[in-house]
């Protein structure tokens, strides 16, 4: 086959990943920058130019959007979608995913437990909204925040109104969480690809700080699930519409909190602590699926 990764950076190592794993199994593996390709929008003539020329026919596309290009990567999926290439994770799924408030909504629309979360308006009372957490502290978030970045613990009152203005200054649009405090600075990451879970790992913040990103320091160990954790995560990525995504929770005593789903997760940490080839499974789905279409 031939087979497409979408990303910025082909030195990555997630992309790296991909492209090792493409190969073994046999296939031709292509690196195109998104943010390069031209889109032709003609009916029934739909197609991409990439550096001035047209993008010869692929058999499958596998995106790596970063949050910055979330607009261009999902303009750049969806002419894919036109061309009749199977995408391993469509663009409506990759926006939705992509903005915290909106990928919330819909878990919580399907009954699925999430931290008590408010969505902070501009010129709103602060005491009203994190007394509907439940008091202080509470974790400020940005919506379009990635790797912890954007996300802050406030203890006091006016640490979250000084948070909240400045981030929405800037123009950024704000919520406000309740604090998992029994969780402990962990949190649990797992890779489900095609319905199943592939991997776990379990992170832990560093001394002195709240967030357990590996990119903030933290460590990683491989998790076991419980079979109630397996089932959730399996349907939390289905209801977000993606055939591989990661999905982040938090232990609590009211059992798994979903954080957020990611559309595009990283390998690096998840592959490296659990010693699972990711990216192979990922290529496998990809056969599978279009073995079954022909």
């Amino acid at each position: 086959m031939k087979i497409a990764i979408l990303s910025r950076g082909p030195q990555l190592y997630s992309t790296q990943s991909l492209i090792r794993a493409g190969i073994k199994r046999g296939h031709e593996m292509h690196v195109v920058d998104h943010t390069r390709c031209s889109l032709v929008l003609e009916r029934d003539r739909p197609r991409i130019l990439y550096q001035g020329y047209r993008l010869e026919r692929f058999d499958a596309v596998i995106p790596r959007i970063g949050a910055s290009v979330t607009s261009i990567g999902a303009s750049v999926i969806s002419q894919f979608e036109n061309m009749n290439v199977f995408v391993a994770a469509n663009a409506a799924a990759l926006i939705e995913a992509r903005d915290k408030l909106r990928c919330l909504h819909r878990l919580a629309q399907h009954g699925i437990q999430i931290p008590k979360t408010v969505f902070v308006a501009s010129g709103q009372n602060m005491q009203a909204a994190v007394s509907q957490l439940g008091g202080l502290p509470v974790v400020v978030k940005l919506l379009e925040g990635t790797h912890g970045i954007g996300v802050i613990l406030a203890e006091t009152f006016r640490t979250v109104e000084s948070t909240v203005e400045a981030f929405q200054r800037l123009n950024n649009r704000v919520m406000l969480q309740e604090f998992i405090r029994e969780a402990r600075g962990r949190d649990v990451r797992v890779l489900v690809v095609n319905n199943q879970v592939v991997a776990a790992m379990e992170r832990q913040a560093r001394p002195g700080e709240f967030r357990s990103n590996l990119h903030r320091g933290g460590s990683a160990r491989q998790v076991k699930l419980t079979p109630e954790e397996q089932e959730l995560a399996v349907r939390v990525v289905q209801i977000m519409g993606l055939h591989v995504g990661g999905v982040d929770f938090l232990r609590s005593e009211r059992g798994p909190l979903i954080m957020e789903v990611n559309a595009s997760p990283g390998l690096e940490g998840i592959e490296t602590v659990t010693g699972i080839n990711v990216a192979g499974r990922i290529i496998q789905f990809i056969e599978e699926t279009l073995a079954q279409s022909s």
